[in-house]
Protein backbone atom coordinates (compact mmCIF):
# COMPACT_ATOMS: atom_id res chain seq x y z
CA UNK A 1 0.00 0.00 0.00
CA UNK A 2 2.94 2.35 0.57
CA UNK A 3 3.66 2.45 -3.18
CA UNK A 4 0.13 3.76 -3.81
CA UNK A 5 0.43 6.42 -1.13
CA UNK A 6 3.79 7.57 -2.47
CA UNK A 7 2.46 7.75 -6.04
CA UNK A 8 -0.62 9.67 -4.98
CA UNK A 9 1.34 12.20 -2.95
CA UNK A 10 3.74 12.78 -5.85
CA UNK A 11 0.99 13.15 -8.47
CA UNK A 12 0.96 16.44 -10.43
CA UNK A 13 -2.08 18.44 -11.59
CA UNK A 14 -2.54 16.95 -15.07
CA UNK A 15 -4.79 18.51 -17.68
CA UNK A 16 -7.68 16.21 -18.65
CA UNK A 17 -10.37 16.77 -21.28
CA UNK A 18 -13.85 15.26 -20.87
CA UNK A 19 -16.03 14.80 -23.97
CA UNK A 20 -19.52 13.39 -23.69
CA UNK A 21 -23.05 13.48 -22.37
CA UNK A 22 -23.69 16.14 -19.73
CA UNK A 23 -26.51 15.42 -17.29
CA UNK A 24 -28.04 17.50 -14.51
CA UNK A 25 -28.81 15.20 -11.57
CA UNK A 26 -31.57 16.46 -9.30
CA UNK A 27 -32.41 14.83 -5.98
CA UNK A 28 -35.77 15.53 -4.31
CA UNK A 29 -35.65 14.19 -0.75
CA UNK A 30 -38.30 13.81 1.91
CA UNK A 31 -40.34 11.29 3.89
CA UNK A 32 -43.16 8.90 3.08
CA UNK A 33 -45.74 8.49 5.82
CA UNK A 34 -48.96 7.78 3.91
CA UNK A 35 -50.49 6.35 0.76
CA UNK A 36 -52.25 8.61 -1.73
CA UNK A 37 -56.09 8.49 -1.63
CA UNK A 38 -56.03 8.98 -5.42
CA UNK A 39 -54.05 5.84 -6.25
CA UNK A 40 -52.15 3.07 -4.39
CA UNK A 41 -48.90 5.02 -4.44
CA UNK A 42 -46.78 6.55 -1.66
CA UNK A 43 -46.89 10.30 -1.07
CA UNK A 44 -43.44 11.89 -0.75
CA UNK A 45 -43.49 14.88 1.58
CA UNK A 46 -40.59 16.75 -0.07
CA UNK A 47 -38.19 18.55 2.27
CA UNK A 48 -35.35 19.64 0.01
CA UNK A 49 -33.93 19.37 -3.49
CA UNK A 50 -30.32 19.34 -4.64
CA UNK A 51 -28.70 19.58 -8.05
CA UNK A 52 -25.44 17.82 -8.93
CA UNK A 53 -23.29 17.16 -11.96
CA UNK A 54 -24.10 13.84 -13.63
CA UNK A 55 -22.77 11.93 -16.61
CA UNK A 56 -19.66 13.51 -18.11
CA UNK A 57 -19.99 16.31 -15.54
CA UNK A 58 -19.54 13.84 -12.70
CA UNK A 59 -16.40 12.47 -14.35
CA UNK A 60 -15.11 16.04 -14.52
CA UNK A 61 -16.01 16.66 -10.85
CA UNK A 62 -14.10 13.53 -9.82
CA UNK A 63 -11.02 14.74 -11.66
CA UNK A 64 -11.19 18.24 -10.17
CA UNK A 65 -11.47 16.70 -6.71
CA UNK A 66 -8.20 14.87 -7.36
CA UNK A 67 -6.51 18.13 -8.33
CA UNK A 68 -6.60 17.87 -12.13
CA UNK A 69 -7.11 20.80 -14.49
CA UNK A 70 -10.31 19.86 -16.31
CA UNK A 71 -12.23 21.11 -19.33
CA UNK A 72 -15.46 19.73 -20.75
CA UNK A 73 -16.69 19.57 -24.33
CA UNK A 74 -20.40 18.77 -24.54
CA UNK A 75 -23.87 20.04 -25.38
CA UNK A 76 -26.50 21.75 -23.22
CA UNK A 77 -29.88 23.15 -24.14
CA UNK A 78 -30.79 26.82 -24.20
CA UNK A 79 -32.75 26.41 -20.98
CA UNK A 80 -32.63 26.85 -17.22
CA UNK A 81 -31.24 23.36 -16.67
CA UNK A 82 -28.38 24.10 -19.05
CA UNK A 83 -27.59 27.33 -17.24
CA UNK A 84 -27.73 25.51 -13.90
CA UNK A 85 -25.35 22.86 -15.21
CA UNK A 86 -22.92 25.50 -16.47
CA UNK A 87 -23.06 27.30 -13.12
CA UNK A 88 -22.29 24.07 -11.23
CA UNK A 89 -19.26 23.44 -13.43
CA UNK A 90 -17.98 26.98 -13.08
CA UNK A 91 -18.43 26.74 -9.31
CA UNK A 92 -16.23 23.62 -9.28
CA UNK A 93 -13.56 25.24 -11.49
CA UNK A 94 -14.33 23.05 -14.50
CA UNK A 95 -13.49 24.71 -17.81
CA UNK A 96 -16.65 25.38 -19.84
CA UNK A 97 -15.08 26.84 -22.99
CA UNK A 98 -16.15 23.72 -24.87
CA UNK A 99 -19.86 23.90 -24.01
CA UNK A 100 -22.04 24.03 -27.12
CA UNK A 101 -25.58 25.42 -26.68
CA UNK A 102 -28.20 23.71 -28.85
CA UNK A 103 -31.63 25.34 -28.66
CA UNK A 104 -33.20 22.35 -30.44
CA UNK A 105 -32.56 19.83 -27.65
CA UNK A 106 -33.16 20.13 -23.91
CA UNK A 107 -30.44 19.72 -21.34
CA UNK A 108 -30.59 16.13 -20.10
CA UNK A 109 -31.96 16.00 -16.56
CA UNK A 110 -32.56 13.08 -14.21
CA UNK A 111 -34.73 13.70 -11.16
CA UNK A 112 -34.58 11.10 -8.38
CA UNK A 113 -37.28 10.99 -5.71
CA UNK A 114 -35.71 9.89 -2.43
CA UNK A 115 -37.30 8.78 0.83
CA UNK A 116 -34.40 8.61 3.24
CA UNK A 117 -31.76 6.54 1.45
CA UNK A 118 -34.34 4.76 -0.72
CA UNK A 119 -34.81 5.84 -4.33
CA UNK A 120 -38.53 5.66 -5.13
CA UNK A 121 -38.73 6.98 -8.69
CA UNK A 122 -36.55 8.50 -11.40
CA UNK A 123 -37.88 10.97 -13.97
CA UNK A 124 -35.72 11.62 -17.07
CA UNK A 125 -35.95 14.57 -19.48
CA UNK A 126 -33.84 14.05 -22.58
CA UNK A 127 -33.50 14.01 -26.33
CA UNK A 128 -31.14 11.14 -27.12
CA UNK A 129 -31.03 11.57 -30.88
CA UNK A 130 -27.54 11.53 -32.40
CA UNK A 131 -26.02 14.99 -32.53
CA UNK A 132 -25.95 16.65 -35.94
CA UNK A 133 -26.06 19.96 -37.77
CA UNK A 134 -24.39 23.09 -36.45
CA UNK A 135 -23.81 21.65 -32.95
CA UNK A 136 -21.90 18.67 -34.35
CA UNK A 137 -19.86 20.95 -36.61
CA UNK A 138 -18.98 23.20 -33.66
CA UNK A 139 -17.82 20.26 -31.51
CA UNK A 140 -15.63 18.92 -34.32
CA UNK A 141 -14.15 22.39 -34.77
CA UNK A 142 -13.32 22.77 -31.07
CA UNK A 143 -11.90 19.35 -30.38
CA UNK A 144 -8.45 19.17 -32.06
CA UNK A 145 -6.96 22.09 -30.14
CA UNK A 146 -8.50 21.03 -26.84
CA UNK A 147 -7.34 17.43 -27.21
CA UNK A 148 -3.83 18.60 -28.03
CA UNK A 149 -3.67 20.65 -24.83
CA UNK A 150 -4.64 17.70 -22.58
CA UNK A 151 -2.63 14.89 -21.01
CA UNK A 152 -5.58 12.49 -21.27
CA UNK A 153 -9.08 12.47 -22.78
CA UNK A 154 -12.19 10.72 -21.46
CA UNK A 155 -15.12 9.86 -23.73
CA UNK A 156 -18.07 9.63 -21.35
CA UNK A 157 -20.85 7.87 -23.26
CA UNK A 158 -24.26 7.81 -21.60
CA UNK A 159 -26.09 7.11 -24.86
CA UNK A 160 -27.60 10.60 -25.07
CA UNK A 161 -26.37 11.23 -28.62
CA UNK A 162 -23.48 13.64 -28.11
CA UNK A 163 -20.76 11.12 -28.96
CA UNK A 164 -21.63 10.86 -32.63
CA UNK A 165 -19.25 8.80 -34.74
CA UNK A 166 -17.71 12.01 -36.13
CA UNK A 167 -16.99 13.25 -32.60
CA UNK A 168 -15.33 10.00 -31.52
CA UNK A 169 -13.25 9.79 -34.70
CA UNK A 170 -12.14 13.42 -34.32
CA UNK A 171 -11.03 12.85 -30.71
CA UNK A 172 -9.15 9.63 -31.48
CA UNK A 173 -7.41 11.14 -34.50
CA UNK A 174 -6.26 14.23 -32.58
CA UNK A 175 -5.21 12.18 -29.55
CA UNK A 176 -3.15 9.76 -31.60
CA UNK A 177 -1.38 12.69 -33.25
CA UNK A 178 -0.62 14.23 -29.85
CA UNK A 179 0.29 10.98 -28.10
CA UNK A 180 -2.57 11.41 -25.62
CA UNK A 181 -4.45 8.42 -24.14
CA UNK A 182 -8.20 8.19 -24.81
CA UNK A 183 -10.27 6.39 -22.17
CA UNK A 184 -13.84 5.36 -23.02
CA UNK A 185 -16.67 4.75 -20.59
CA UNK A 186 -18.77 2.93 -23.21
CA UNK A 187 -22.45 2.45 -23.99
CA UNK A 188 -24.29 0.05 -26.27
CA UNK A 189 -23.14 -3.07 -28.06
CA UNK A 190 -21.03 -1.64 -30.88
CA UNK A 191 -17.55 -0.93 -29.56
CA UNK A 192 -16.13 -0.66 -33.07
CA UNK A 193 -17.24 2.97 -33.00
CA UNK A 194 -14.47 3.61 -30.44
CA UNK A 195 -11.85 2.28 -32.86
CA UNK A 196 -8.34 3.47 -32.03
CA UNK A 197 -9.00 4.59 -28.47
CA UNK A 198 -6.58 3.56 -25.73
CA UNK A 199 -8.92 1.58 -23.48
CA UNK A 200 -12.55 0.97 -22.52
CA UNK A 201 -13.97 0.58 -19.01
CA UNK A 202 -17.23 -1.44 -19.28
CA UNK A 203 -18.81 -3.12 -16.31
CA UNK A 204 -19.42 -6.86 -16.58
CA UNK A 205 -22.95 -6.48 -17.95
CA UNK A 206 -21.81 -3.96 -20.57
CA UNK A 207 -18.94 -6.23 -21.62
CA UNK A 208 -21.37 -9.14 -21.99
CA UNK A 209 -23.62 -6.95 -24.16
CA UNK A 210 -20.75 -5.91 -26.39
CA UNK A 211 -19.46 -9.46 -26.77
CA UNK A 212 -22.84 -11.14 -27.09
CA UNK A 213 -22.06 -13.77 -24.47
CA UNK A 214 -22.11 -14.33 -20.73
CA UNK A 215 -18.98 -14.04 -18.61
CA UNK A 216 -19.92 -16.59 -15.98
CA UNK A 217 -16.45 -17.30 -14.57
CA UNK A 218 -13.29 -15.39 -13.81
CA UNK A 219 -11.59 -17.69 -16.30
CA UNK A 220 -13.68 -16.04 -19.04
CA UNK A 221 -12.22 -12.59 -18.45
CA UNK A 222 -8.84 -12.84 -20.26
CA UNK A 223 -10.47 -13.88 -23.52
CA UNK A 224 -13.18 -11.27 -23.04
CA UNK A 225 -10.58 -8.51 -22.60
CA UNK A 226 -8.70 -9.69 -25.70
CA UNK A 227 -11.91 -9.72 -27.74
CA UNK A 228 -12.83 -6.22 -26.58
CA UNK A 229 -9.40 -4.96 -27.60
CA UNK A 230 -9.78 -6.66 -30.97
CA UNK A 231 -13.27 -5.21 -31.55
CA UNK A 232 -12.07 -1.61 -31.28
CA UNK A 233 -8.33 -1.90 -31.91
CA UNK A 234 -7.62 -0.85 -28.31
CA UNK A 235 -4.42 -0.95 -26.30
CA UNK A 236 -6.15 -2.22 -23.14
CA UNK A 237 -9.47 -3.24 -21.60
CA UNK A 238 -10.60 -2.68 -18.01
CA UNK A 239 -13.71 -4.54 -16.84
CA UNK A 240 -15.31 -3.52 -13.55
CA UNK A 241 -16.84 -6.46 -11.69
CA UNK A 242 -18.78 -4.83 -8.86
CA UNK A 243 -18.24 -6.83 -5.67
CA UNK A 244 -15.50 -8.83 -7.43
CA UNK A 245 -13.25 -5.84 -8.15
CA UNK A 246 -11.62 -4.95 -11.48
CA UNK A 247 -9.96 -7.02 -14.21
CA UNK A 248 -7.53 -5.42 -16.67
CA UNK A 249 -5.35 -6.53 -19.56
CA UNK A 250 -3.28 -4.80 -22.24
CA UNK A 251 -1.78 -5.76 -25.58
CA UNK A 252 1.68 -6.23 -24.08
CA UNK A 253 0.39 -9.10 -21.96
CA UNK A 254 0.11 -7.27 -18.64
CA UNK A 255 -3.01 -8.43 -16.84
CA UNK A 256 -4.42 -8.61 -13.36
CA UNK A 257 -7.44 -8.91 -11.13
CA UNK A 258 -7.71 -6.39 -8.30
CA UNK A 259 -10.25 -7.62 -5.70
CA UNK A 260 -12.84 -5.20 -4.37
CA UNK A 261 -12.33 -3.67 -0.94
CA UNK A 262 -14.58 -5.41 1.59
CA UNK A 263 -17.23 -2.93 2.72
CA UNK A 264 -20.98 -2.46 2.71
CA UNK A 265 -22.33 -1.20 -0.60
CA UNK A 266 -24.69 1.70 -0.03
CA UNK A 267 -25.19 3.11 -3.55
CA UNK A 268 -23.38 2.26 -6.80
CA UNK A 269 -24.46 5.51 -8.51
CA UNK A 270 -21.46 7.12 -10.18
CA UNK A 271 -18.99 4.32 -9.41
CA UNK A 272 -18.21 3.88 -13.12
CA UNK A 273 -17.55 7.62 -13.45
CA UNK A 274 -15.13 7.42 -10.53
CA UNK A 275 -13.22 4.50 -12.06
CA UNK A 276 -12.72 6.13 -15.47
CA UNK A 277 -11.84 9.48 -13.85
CA UNK A 278 -9.26 7.85 -11.58
CA UNK A 279 -7.73 5.91 -14.47
CA UNK A 280 -7.48 9.10 -16.53
CA UNK A 281 -5.91 11.03 -13.66
CA UNK A 282 -3.26 8.43 -12.91
CA UNK A 283 -2.40 7.64 -16.53
CA UNK A 284 -2.12 11.38 -17.22
CA UNK A 285 0.19 11.57 -14.19
CA UNK A 286 2.51 8.98 -15.71
CA UNK A 287 1.57 5.83 -13.77
CA UNK A 288 1.29 2.46 -15.47
CA UNK A 289 -2.07 0.75 -15.96
CA UNK A 290 -1.65 -1.71 -13.09
CA UNK A 291 -1.11 1.00 -10.49
CA UNK A 292 -3.85 3.18 -11.99
CA UNK A 293 -6.32 0.30 -11.66
CA UNK A 294 -5.31 -0.30 -8.04
CA UNK A 295 -5.98 3.32 -7.15
CA UNK A 296 -9.25 3.40 -9.12
CA UNK A 297 -10.41 0.34 -7.21
CA UNK A 298 -9.65 2.00 -3.87
CA UNK A 299 -11.57 5.14 -4.90
CA UNK A 300 -14.56 3.09 -6.04
CA UNK A 301 -14.70 1.49 -2.58
CA UNK A 302 -15.25 4.96 -1.12
CA UNK A 303 -17.97 5.92 -3.61
CA UNK A 304 -20.17 2.86 -3.15
CA UNK A 305 -20.36 3.65 0.55
CA UNK A 306 -22.03 7.04 -0.15
CA UNK A 307 -25.49 8.09 -1.29
CA UNK A 308 -25.59 9.39 -4.86
CA UNK A 309 -22.62 10.59 -6.87
CA UNK A 310 -19.51 11.49 -4.88
CA UNK A 311 -16.25 13.03 -6.08
CA UNK A 312 -13.33 11.48 -4.20
CA UNK A 313 -10.64 13.97 -3.20
CA UNK A 314 -6.93 13.19 -3.18
CA UNK A 315 -6.86 13.70 0.61
CA UNK A 316 -9.84 11.38 1.06
CA UNK A 317 -8.19 8.67 -1.01
CA UNK A 318 -4.95 9.06 0.97
CA UNK A 319 -6.88 8.66 4.22
CA UNK A 320 -8.66 5.60 2.83
CA UNK A 321 -5.36 4.03 1.84
CA UNK A 322 -3.98 4.76 5.29
CA UNK A 323 -7.01 3.10 6.91
CA UNK A 324 -6.60 -0.28 5.26
CA UNK A 325 -5.93 -1.99 8.57
CA UNK A 326 -2.17 -2.43 8.19
CA UNK A 327 0.32 -0.93 10.62
CA UNK A 328 1.48 1.69 8.11
CA UNK A 329 -2.17 2.73 7.81
CA UNK A 330 -2.01 3.96 11.40
CA UNK A 331 0.68 6.55 10.63
CA UNK A 332 -1.04 9.89 10.16
CA UNK A 333 0.09 13.30 8.97
CA UNK A 334 -1.55 16.68 8.55
CA UNK A 335 -3.27 15.53 5.35
CA UNK A 336 -4.86 12.46 6.93
CA UNK A 337 -5.37 13.26 10.62
CA UNK A 338 -8.52 15.36 10.25
CA UNK A 339 -10.12 12.90 7.85
CA UNK A 340 -9.35 9.92 10.09
CA UNK A 341 -10.73 11.60 13.21
CA UNK A 342 -13.83 12.77 11.33
CA UNK A 343 -14.34 9.21 10.09
CA UNK A 344 -14.08 7.78 13.59
CA UNK A 345 -16.53 10.31 14.99
CA UNK A 346 -18.97 9.79 12.12
CA UNK A 347 -18.97 6.10 13.02
CA UNK A 348 -19.90 7.05 16.58
CA UNK A 349 -16.58 5.92 18.02
CA UNK A 350 -15.23 7.35 21.27
CA UNK A 351 -11.80 8.86 20.53
CA UNK A 352 -9.09 8.64 23.21
CA UNK A 353 -6.01 10.87 22.95
CA UNK A 354 -2.67 10.55 24.69
CA UNK A 355 0.83 11.77 24.00
CA UNK A 356 4.46 11.29 24.94
CA UNK A 357 8.02 10.62 23.72
CA UNK A 358 7.78 6.81 23.78
CA UNK A 359 11.53 6.66 23.15
CA UNK A 360 12.48 3.16 24.31
CA UNK A 361 9.20 1.24 24.49
CA UNK A 362 8.87 -0.86 27.64
CA UNK A 363 6.28 -2.64 29.80
CA UNK A 364 5.19 0.59 31.45
CA UNK A 365 4.37 2.12 28.07
CA UNK A 366 2.44 -0.92 26.82
CA UNK A 367 0.44 -1.21 30.05
CA UNK A 368 -0.33 2.51 29.93
CA UNK A 369 -1.46 2.39 26.30
CA UNK A 370 -3.70 -0.63 26.89
CA UNK A 371 -5.27 1.19 29.84
CA UNK A 372 -5.80 4.30 27.71
CA UNK A 373 -7.38 2.30 24.87
CA UNK A 374 -9.89 0.83 27.32
CA UNK A 375 -11.27 4.37 27.98
CA UNK A 376 -12.88 4.43 24.52
CA UNK A 377 -13.14 2.84 21.08
CA UNK A 378 -10.02 4.13 19.32
CA UNK A 379 -6.68 5.37 20.65
CA UNK A 380 -4.76 8.19 18.97
CA UNK A 381 -1.17 8.61 20.16
CA UNK A 382 0.68 11.89 19.58
CA UNK A 383 4.48 11.60 19.63
CA UNK A 384 7.01 14.38 20.27
CA UNK A 385 9.35 14.91 17.34
CA UNK A 386 13.10 14.63 17.85
CA UNK A 387 13.73 18.35 18.42
CA UNK A 388 11.01 18.67 21.07
CA UNK A 389 12.37 15.56 22.86
CA UNK A 390 15.84 17.13 22.98
CA UNK A 391 14.39 20.31 24.44
CA UNK A 392 12.62 18.31 27.14
CA UNK A 393 15.10 15.48 27.82
CA UNK A 394 18.51 16.85 26.85
CA UNK A 395 20.93 16.51 23.89
CA UNK A 396 21.35 12.73 24.20
CA UNK A 397 17.68 12.02 23.58
CA UNK A 398 15.84 10.61 21.81
CA UNK A 399 17.60 7.31 21.38
CA UNK A 400 15.24 6.39 18.56
CA UNK A 401 14.19 8.76 15.77
CA UNK A 402 10.57 9.88 15.41
CA UNK A 403 9.86 7.62 12.41
CA UNK A 404 11.09 4.56 14.33
CA UNK A 405 9.12 5.43 17.45
CA UNK A 406 5.94 5.91 15.42
CA UNK A 407 6.37 2.62 13.56
CA UNK A 408 6.82 0.69 16.83
CA UNK A 409 3.70 2.27 18.34
CA UNK A 410 1.71 1.54 15.18
CA UNK A 411 2.59 -2.14 15.54
CA UNK A 412 0.67 -2.32 18.84
CA UNK A 413 -2.84 -3.71 18.53
CA UNK A 414 -4.19 -1.26 21.12
CA UNK A 415 -3.07 1.77 19.06
CA UNK A 416 -5.34 2.95 16.22
CA UNK A 417 -3.46 6.03 15.03
CA UNK A 418 -0.09 7.71 15.52
CA UNK A 419 0.78 11.31 14.69
CA UNK A 420 3.92 13.34 15.34
CA UNK A 421 4.05 16.92 16.63
CA UNK A 422 6.81 19.52 16.85
CA UNK A 423 5.51 21.82 19.62
CA UNK A 424 6.53 21.53 23.25
CA UNK A 425 2.98 20.59 24.24
CA UNK A 426 0.21 18.78 22.33
CA UNK A 427 -2.36 21.52 23.02
CA UNK A 428 -2.78 22.45 19.35
CA UNK A 429 -3.36 18.81 18.41
CA UNK A 430 -5.81 18.31 21.29
CA UNK A 431 -7.82 21.31 20.13
CA UNK A 432 -7.73 20.00 16.58
CA UNK A 433 -8.90 16.52 17.54
CA UNK A 434 -11.18 17.43 20.48
CA UNK A 435 -11.14 13.87 21.85
CA UNK A 436 -13.83 12.31 23.98
CA UNK A 437 -11.16 11.27 26.48
CA UNK A 438 -7.68 12.61 27.28
CA UNK A 439 -5.29 10.25 29.11
CA UNK A 440 -2.07 11.08 30.95
CA UNK A 441 -0.05 9.25 33.57
CA UNK A 442 -0.85 9.69 37.25
CA UNK A 443 2.44 11.60 37.66
CA UNK A 444 0.77 14.53 35.84
CA UNK A 445 -1.75 15.07 38.65
CA UNK A 446 0.39 17.76 40.25
CA UNK A 447 1.87 19.20 37.03
CA UNK A 448 -1.47 19.90 35.40
CA UNK A 449 -2.68 18.06 32.31
CA UNK A 450 -2.24 20.10 29.13
CA UNK A 451 -5.55 20.34 27.28
CA UNK A 452 -7.75 19.53 30.30
CA UNK A 453 -9.78 22.74 30.05
CA UNK A 454 -10.40 22.31 26.32
CA UNK A 455 -11.48 18.68 26.58
CA UNK A 456 -13.74 19.19 29.58
CA UNK A 457 -15.31 22.32 28.11
CA UNK A 458 -16.30 20.23 25.07
CA UNK A 459 -17.89 17.48 27.13
CA UNK A 460 -14.86 15.19 27.31
CA UNK A 461 -13.21 13.46 30.26
CA UNK A 462 -9.60 13.50 31.52
CA UNK A 463 -8.22 10.23 32.93
CA UNK A 464 -5.01 9.71 34.93
CA UNK A 465 -3.55 6.27 34.24
CA UNK A 466 -1.80 4.28 36.98
CA UNK A 467 1.93 3.78 36.46
CA UNK A 468 3.90 0.52 36.59
CA UNK A 469 6.48 1.01 39.39
CA UNK A 470 10.13 0.99 38.37
CA UNK A 471 9.47 1.10 34.64
CA UNK A 472 10.78 4.16 32.80
CA UNK A 473 12.94 4.94 29.78
CA UNK A 474 15.31 7.00 31.90
CA UNK A 475 15.88 4.08 34.32
CA UNK A 476 16.47 1.66 31.45
CA UNK A 477 19.07 3.96 29.86
CA UNK A 478 20.84 4.53 33.18
CA UNK A 479 21.09 0.79 33.74
CA UNK A 480 22.48 0.39 30.25
CA UNK A 481 25.15 3.04 30.84
CA UNK A 482 26.02 1.47 34.21
CA UNK A 483 26.55 -1.91 32.57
Amino acid sequence: MNHLVAALRAAPRPSVLIVGDLILDRYVSGEVSRISPEAPIPVLAARRSEEKLGGAGNVAANLVAMGAEVEVVGVVGDDGWGRALRALMEEQKIGVGGLVVDARRPTTQKTRMMSGAQQMLRVDWEDARTLGGASLAEMVRLLPDKVGAARAVVLSDYGKGVLADEVVACVVRAARAAGVPVLVDPKGDDYSRYKGATLVTPNKKEAEQALGRKLARHADLPQAAQDLMRLAELDAAVVTLGADGIYYEDRRGARGHVPAQARAVFDVTGAGDTVVAQLAFHLASGLDLAMAVELANEAAAIVVGRLGTHAVTREELLAHLAADGRDEGKLLDAATLDLRVAHWKKQGKRVVFTNGCFDVLHLGHVTYLKWARARGDVLLVAVNDDASVRRAKGPLRPVNALADRMEVLAALECVDGVVGFAEDTPLELIQRVTPHALVKGADWAEKGVVGREWVESHGGVVHLAPLVPGRSTTAILERGRGA
